[in-house]
């Protein structure tokens, strides 16, 4: 059997032998001036991070998300080849004699041969970007090709190293598009909230308010005529920008039920408008990520529709923050959504349904905002990304009456699961607490901020600190801090207290 393996071993090594030298002596073309340069301009994927970039500008909502699908390949291909691939087959380079001088870089790779980093790149990028778009996919393959057989071509690997790079790039790819995938289908499971036995039942959606955000990332296609088939009675009121706050606030003044189509942003601002009168709300996702509502459970318009025709509703907690003087000086214990004294109502408080944040990711999502007109949303959110990396400095604030310096104070509107570069999803709306998370200054903010995206959801680290609590006070906040809640962004007061609101708001979702 031994034997058998050697043989079989020695006749791979022989074929790849064989094949590159008959690659060294052929002759095409142009060749010799395109393929070196092609291959050096994908070194440390620069050329697929260009593409990405392009892609993001030129492209559609889709095509963005799917060059943000094949930078997520690309990054899992290099990690696995640098980590596992390159010292798990200590192949050397190829012997260049046979190959012309012409053709040869003028700097050798001094790492091992097996597998071809290059290749993995190349079709892990176009991998990821062709399972999400297949047109963009089919451009790309030819360049992906290229940059393979340069690798050859130039003499700096074997052509079995550049055949094992690829096939790991199309498996990095396949495995991106299953985490992603499973993330989602995960995330639409509806939780343990209490049921809201009083939500009206609208059959023909008499008494229902529909207020829709045309600016938001789907809404045009997500699904409004199964609403006007199903709800006839409904009023649907189409509106954008400046117009929103007040159609929201004017609606929930009329209706029985207000309903919502857009994303997390708009679905906060009807949330707002809904606790303040008092009534329920119905969610029809139309944004680009729908955070909340595949968290409540809602996969669609038709979960809406047929939760509204039956009446079948859920009582949620809402997160809120609300400025006040003295707010940092000591921990608080409140938070009971009008139970203990607090309001709702109080037309200074601000709410969030997903998360409220102070730091880092503030001051990413600042410059992104002010950025994307100009440039495009994916290459706003790369370079505030790298500016905040380089030159974001730590927030001197009071917490619960102690000073902290911190890169990252996080607070979710119920317990976040899973580990990551970013909390993903929430089992459960109606818990009734905060899940604080704080990422301490001190040293480089990337470092920092990675170390605590793997320390676990409710874990203590040197870095990383990560609690459940009812209510938090933050004081001593310097002027002009950025604060975000569901993707908004706004200036922080001096003061703040971090509250829960239990069981505040009634929000349909079907049994």
């Amino acid at each position: 059997m031994a034997d058998q393996e050697l043989t079989w071993r020695g006749a791979v090594v022989r074929g790849d032998r064989w094949l590159f030298d008959v690659v060294a002596r052929r002759h095409w073309p142009g060749a010799d001036r395109v393929l070196p340069r092609l291959g050096r301009a994908a070194n440390h994927g620069v050329l697929w991070g260009g593409t990405a970039a392009a892609v993001t500008v030129l492209g559609s909502a889709g095509a963005r998300k799917a060059a943000v699908r094949g930078l997520a390949s690309l990054a899992l291909a290099s990690a696995t080849i640098n980590t596992v691939g390159k010292w798990s087959v200590r192949r050397p380079r190829p012997v260049l004699d046979g190959v012309p001088a012409v053709r040869q870089l003028t700097t050798q790779p001094r790492t091992t041969s097996f597998p071809s980093g290059h290749s993995a790149s190349a079709f892990a990028f176009t991998a990821g970007v062709a399972l999400e778009s297949p047109v963009w996919g089919a451009a790309l393959a030819p360049v992906a090709a290229s940059v393979a057989f340069s690798r050859v071509y130039t003499g700096v690997h074997y052509p079995s190293d550049v055949i094992a790079g690829a096939a790991l790039g199309v498996a990095a790819g396949l495995v991106v598009r299953r985490l992603t995938r499973d993330a989602v289908e995960a995330r639409i499971v509806p939780g343990d909230e209490r049921p809201a036995p009083a939500a009206p039942a609208l059959p023909d959606g008499s008494g229902l308010t529909v207020v829709v955000n045309t600016g938001s990332g789907t809404a045009a296609v997500a699904g409004l005529d199964a609403v006007r088939e199903r709800l006839p009675k409904a009023e649907l009121v189409e509106c954008e920008g400046p117009q929103l706050a007040a159609e929201l606030a004017s609606a929930a003044a009329r209706a029985t039920v207000l309903g919502v189509c857009g994303g997390d942003g708009t679905v906060n601002a009807a949330a707002t408008a809904a606790l303040r009168a008092g009534i329920p709300l119905a969610v029809f996702p139309g944004g680009t990520l729908n955070h909340f509502a595949l968290d409540l459970g809602l996969a669609g318009t038709e979960d809406t529709c047929r939760a509204v025709e039956a009446g079948h509703a859920v009582r949620i907690g809402v997160g809120r923050f609300t400025p006040g003087p003295g707010a940092g000086t000591g921990a608080g214990t409140g938070g009971q959504g009008g139970q203990d004294g607090t309001d709702p109502e109080d037309t200074r408080a601000g709410y969030f349904l997903n998360n409220f944040s102070i730091g880092a990711y503030p001051e990413l999502l600042g410059h992104r905002l002010r950025w994307a007109p100009r440039i495009g949303g994916g290459p706003a959110a790369l370079l505030a990304a790298w500016r905040v990396l380089r030159a974001q400095r730590p927030v001197r604030l009071r917490l619960a009456g102690r000073p902290r310096s911190v890169w990252l104070l996080f607070a979710g509107n119920g317990t976040y699961q899973g580990t990551g570069p970013a909390p993903r999803y929430r089992k459960s709306l109606g818990e009734g607490l905060l899940d604080v998370r704080l990422v301490y200054g001190g040293g480089r903010p990337g470092p920092r901020l990675l170390a605590a995206a793997f320390a676990g959801p409710l874990t203590r680290s040197p870095v990383h600190v990560a609690t459940r609590l009812r209510s938090l006070r933050v004081g001593d906040i310097p002027a002009g801090t950025p604060l975000a809640y569901d993707g908004e962004y706004a200036r922080a007061p001096a003061a703040l207290v971090l509250d829960e609101l239990p069981d505040a708001l009634t929000v349909y979702r079907p049994r």
